[in-house]
């Protein structure tokens, strides 16, 4: 089967993809009737990926020494007050590993923050991007102009690679899964973040079929997912698109690739939702694709909020010591919570109900 990324071919096909896939579908993977019917609970979904602008990575994130409920707190007051309902977060195993129990409790004090502001949460587990061997303890600080420089895989490549060093990741997965199970704040679970990427390719594929096996054990009230990327090994593509419940993509380009890409997964007839898009200097921005996905009815979580230590207000490829960039690559607000682009934040809240449009 050809890849993903082949529109020109894929385009042309009158059946869903679903019926043409070597694999089979998930077991236990929710009916589209039951996932469709899941997706029209709740308003169009909008927000973006989350973390605090004092953390650098996951890591600093979560683990006891460094969490940050106060900046937390503000910040997500700032995504709600945009408009926002989702934040997509991504928690990481080493916290889990220095204990269950605090981290068990700082996920439900961020949940706690989320919900008084009436934020969704989307969870994900694993991680193919960026720094292949994530450590605990003090995190390495931001290299000046360098986009997202302490980001950190999970659990590693070493880890993705030996089948031995499983069973560690895999009680991870399920105490987390376990413990949010009905936890009507948890909207979606999303189980590995572009698989096979920084150059992993098809080693990826065996852990991604068992971390939905272990999902799957546990049974969630929640749907599970992962996302579609472009540049995905076909063979992964073709998993996710058979186990997934809700369909779940990333878009960094222009509105024609975008509208492709929607034009294609529409096919799958089920619940569409992109958890990673805006990347201004290429062309995807608040004012070309947010009208897309609301006239689509796609739900669409944007990189990121707040201009912190992770620096993705840099292009991709950044180089050390880069002046800041005139136009921000990514991220809506400024660490003080003005806006980058007061005309984003007016669309937002037009497109959302917070205001009227602008005349």
């Amino acid at each position: 089967m050809k890849k993903f990324r082949s529109y020109s071919l894929l385009l042309s096909l009158i059946v869903p993809l679903s019926t043409l896939l070597a694999v089979p579908p998930a077991p236990n993977r929710w009916a589209e009737s039951k996932a469709i019917v899941w997706y029209q609970r709740y308003p169009w979904i909008l927000g973006c990926n989350f973390i605090p602008s004092t953390a650098v990575n996951q890591v600093e994130m979560w683990q006891a020494e460094t969490f940050d409920p106060v900046t937390i707190e503000r910040e997500l007051g700032w995504a709600a007050d945009l408009g926002f309902n989702t934040v997509r977060v991504y928690p990481h195993d080493l916290p889990w590993v220095m204990g269950w129990d605090g981290f068990r409790s700082r996920i439900n004090r961020f949940l706690d923050i989320a919900g008084k502001q009436k934020l969704m949460v989307v969870f994900v587990f694993f991680d193919d991007r960026s720094n292949i061997s994530p450590k605990q303890g003090p995190q390495p600080a931001p290299v000046p102009g360098v986009y997202n420089s302490g980001w950190v895989q999970s659990p590693g490549t070493s880890v993705v690679v030996d089948p031995d060093l499983w069973p560690r990741v895999e009680r991870y997965v399920k105490d987390v899964i376990r413990a949010f199970a009905s936890d009507q704040r948890v909207l979606m679970w999303d189980l590995y973040n572009e698989p096979g990427s920084t150059a992993q390719g098809k080693k990826s594929l065996p852990l991604l079929e068992k971390v939905f096996e272990w999902a799957r054990e546990i049974g969630p009230s929640q749907p599970l997912t992962a996302g579609l990327y472009d540049g995905c090994d076909s063979d992964i593509e073709d998993f996710i698109l058979s186990a997934s419940d809700i369909l779940t993509f990333h878009n960094y380009e222009g509105e024609e690739q975008l509208g492709e890409r929607i034009r294609l997964l529409k096919k799958e007839n089920r619940p569409l939702i992109c958890t990673e898009w805006m990347a201004r200097t290429r062309g995807s921005t608040i004012e070309t694709h947010l009208p897309i996905f609301k006239k689509a009815g796609i739900g669409a979580l944007l990189w990121g909020l707040v201009a912190g230590k992770t620096q993705t207000i840099y292009p991709w490829g950044s180089k050390q010591g880069s002046p800041a960039p005139e136009v921000w690559f990514q991220d809506m607000l400024k660490p003080d919570g003005k806006p980058f682009d007061p005309s984003e934040v007016d669309m937002i809240k037009a497109l959302t109900g917070k205001k009227p449009a602008a005349k």
